[in-house]
């Protein structure tokens, strides 16, 4: 299995997970924060036709996450998984699309891959975040929450790979520009993950198979990838471990899940 990156930030979100060979190889994009022609421009920088696209999961209903899914999905003819609460929340922009509807712990089978969501704390309708398989390694995604949870925890536990968010620094949040409710909703538990937050995740999971890590929706104001892959690595050690940031403007390319890879 592999994964890659057309950008990860709050300026737009756009995560890729294939599994399989030839005309079995299956593909599919998590979350869509960028506009149709810039998506497709991406995408070409990958050398993926947007119509090869198995499918579209969506996280939550934020604009950096949603913003071009339905008119790529209404172009290429591709079904939207989503929950329902974030469906209740986009339905106004959904019409002629083929939406589908997951929750919870109930795998969602696409060709190759097989996509299991999870609940998160965060401020939307009914977010949720996913691990995803191909029988073999396990991707696991974590790009939006507040907070640590036990169920986060378990979920998470066993990747190959993880996409793991690691927001912001708590002091140049605390000492930015931003509005002081603003500053409240970012590191609350129903906002986004700090360094320190992302590291205590890192540090709660299995990590026995754990080969790879991406530091993932950076602010680029309160935030920087020194201080991100600081947090990641202080919890590694010596662990035989990759540790990457993805970043706004170019994301990354194709990685493989496991060792090696």
């Amino acid at each position: 299995m592999q994964f890659a990156s057309l950008g990860s930030g709050s300026e737009g979100n756009a995560l890729l997970m294939a599994a399989g060979t030839g005309n079995h190889r299956s593909v599919v994009m998590l979350d869509c924060g960028f506009g149709l022609r810039e998506t497709e421009r991406r995408l070409q920088r990958l050398e993926l036709d947007p119509a090869s696209l198995s499918a579209i999961f969506v996280t939550h209903e934020h604009q950096d996450h949603v913003g071009g899914v339905f008119m790529l999905a209404r172009r290429y003819r591709l079904p939207v998984w989503l929950s329902y609460g974030t469906f209740q929340a986009l339905a106004h922009k959904a019409e002629g699309v083929d939406i589908r509807l997951c929750r919870d712990g109930e795998p969602v089978v696409v060709g190759a891959l097989v996509l299991t969501p999870y609940t998160v704390p965060h401020d939307a309708r009914e977010p949720l975040q996913y691990v995803a398989t191909d029988g073999k390694t396990k991707l696991g995604v974590l790009t939006d929450a507040g907070m640590s949870t036990a169920h986060m925890l378990t979920t998470l536990g066993g990747c190959d790979a993880l996409l793991l968010e690691c927001n912001h620094d708590a002091m140049l949040l605390a000492q930015s520009s931003y509005p002081p409710s603003l500053k409240v909703r970012i590191g609350g538990p129903f906002g986004h993950l700090s360094n320190q937050a992302a590291a205590g995740v890192l540090a709660g999971i299995d990590r026995s198979r754990l080969s790879k890590v991406v530091g993932a929706h950076l602010s680029r104001k309160n935030n920087t990838p020194v201080l991100a892959r600081a947090a990641i690595t202080s919890v590694l050690g010596e662990e035989e471990v990759e540790v990457m940031i993805a970043c706004q403007d170019e994301g990354f390319g194709w990685l493989g899940c496991g060792r090696g890879a």
